[in-house]
């Protein structure tokens, strides 16, 4: 956690990220872009509206003013945006599509919408000389600006607190009965407590979390699952995965504890997941495709014996969304450039037997990888026990 004062991101911020995205239209030659998903909307106007029902937009066309486009019972959060241009409709679902009511009021020909139901497609189109379904937005928001990884790398000092609380924490709380619903619960308490004390006041108004799971045993093979009344038992695995935001910028930070003493199998899949780690952050490094990250990270896992036990990819984009674009994955080619920010997530899944996840968040840098999470960097493999 840095001890600079952070503080939310201001209207100068989103008034250049409203340039970035007009200049993206204009380089497609387009009339402007039509944004509807809701992070998309955060990033242009510092609107955190939580998407439902309703469709919400704000229009930015290449010249002339932003429109900002929302139902009714929004309209003191548009006022509070700056932006002067508000529009409203009456209610969903209306007599009108909201979206198509939007483009009437842009009344614009060649326009990007990010989002659009497909059973609004044609009538879009008729409305329309050219409809371009590219995410524009989040190509841009792909490419984070300081003062988001500042927010992000924040965060993850939150999300490495909780690791080290439950480490310190949990072998007294195992000892009494405890659960992975009781473990998590604990950390939980201790990690959001401090995210509060330090930044409620500032940041009210703005996304500011944590988020977790513990798994243990033979469930830690699942990557996903529900946290149950289950207590761990010596010499099983622990997986706990944490995700903390602040400001609405996400972070990632995981670890796979032992349940008293490492068994010599334990440790040496440890140290695979340490060498698949330590690959993905080459690869970032040196500018790789998204893809070829992700092939040379799981490498290591197989070169291990591992690759029967690989379940996912080694990670994800992650900034105004937990998940987003780019992917460290099969089937993404985009390049890894400086400034975009991904969770790097080894994992090894046995199933019915247990399961291993360490998550750190990466930065990269124009000379290589910054790593937030700090609780692996911390706590060698080791000493990665819950002490009973």
């Amino acid at each position: 956690m840095t001890d600079a004062a952070l503080t939310p991101l201001g209207a100068g911020f989103f008034a250049a990220a409203r340039d970035r995205l007009r200049a993206r239209a204009a380089a497609a030659d387009l009339d402007g872009l039509l944004l509807l998903r809701a992070p998309n909307l955060a990033y242009a106007t510092g609107l955190f509206l939580s998407a439902n029902e309703r469709p919400m937009g704000v229009w930015l066309p290449v010249a002339g003013e932003p429109i900002l486009m929302l139902p009714g019972l929004e309209r003191e959060n548009a006022e509070g945006t700056g932006l002067s241009d508000l529009r409203f409709y009456d209610e969903f679902p209306g007599e009108v599509p909201a979206v198509l009511w939007m483009l009437a009021q842009i009344g614009r020909k060649s326009i990007a919408i990010d989002l659009l139901d497909a059973s609004l497609l044609d009538a879009a189109r008729d409305r329309l000389t050219r409809l371009d379904l590219t995410d524009h937005a989040m190509l841009e928001r792909a490419i984070k600006q300081p003062e988001e990884i500042a927010l992000t790398a924040e965060a993850a000092g939150f999300a490495d607190l909780f690791l080290t609380r439950l480490q310190a924490a949990a072998g007294d709380i195992i000892a009494q009965g405890g659960t992975e619903a009781d473990l998590m619960a604990d950390a939980m308490t201790h990690a959001g407590g401090a995210l509060k004390t330090k930044h409620k006041a500032t940041f009210t108004g703005t996304p500011m979390d944590i988020t977790a799971s513990v798994h243990s045993g033979p469930r830690a093979a699942l990557p996903h699952g529900a946290v149950l009344e289950r207590t761990p038992q010596p010499g099983e695995t622990v997986i706990a995965g944490i995700g903390a935001s602040l400001g609405g910028y996400h972070a990632e930070s995981g670890v796979t504890l032992i349940v008293g003493e490492i068994s010599a199998e334990q440790r040496r899949i440890m140290q695979a997941m340490t060498a698949c780690n330590d690959a993905a952050i080459a690869a970032c490094a040196n500018g790789e495709t998204c893809a070829a990250a992700n092939e040379a990270a799981l490498a290591a896992l197989r070169e291990a014996g591992l690759g029967a036990a690989i379940r996912h990819r080694i990670g994800h984009g992650m900034g105004l969304e937990g998940h987003e674009a780019p992917w460290l994955a099969p089937g993404d080619l985009t390049p890894i450039q400086p400034n975009m920010i991904f969770s790097n997530e080894p994992g090894v899944y046995r199933p019915g037997r247990d399961g291993y996840r360490t998550i750190n968040t990466m930065i990269v840098t124009e000379t290589g990888v910054d790593v937030p999470s700090r609780f692996q960097h911390n706590t060698p493999i080791d000493a990665r026990v819950i002490a009973l």
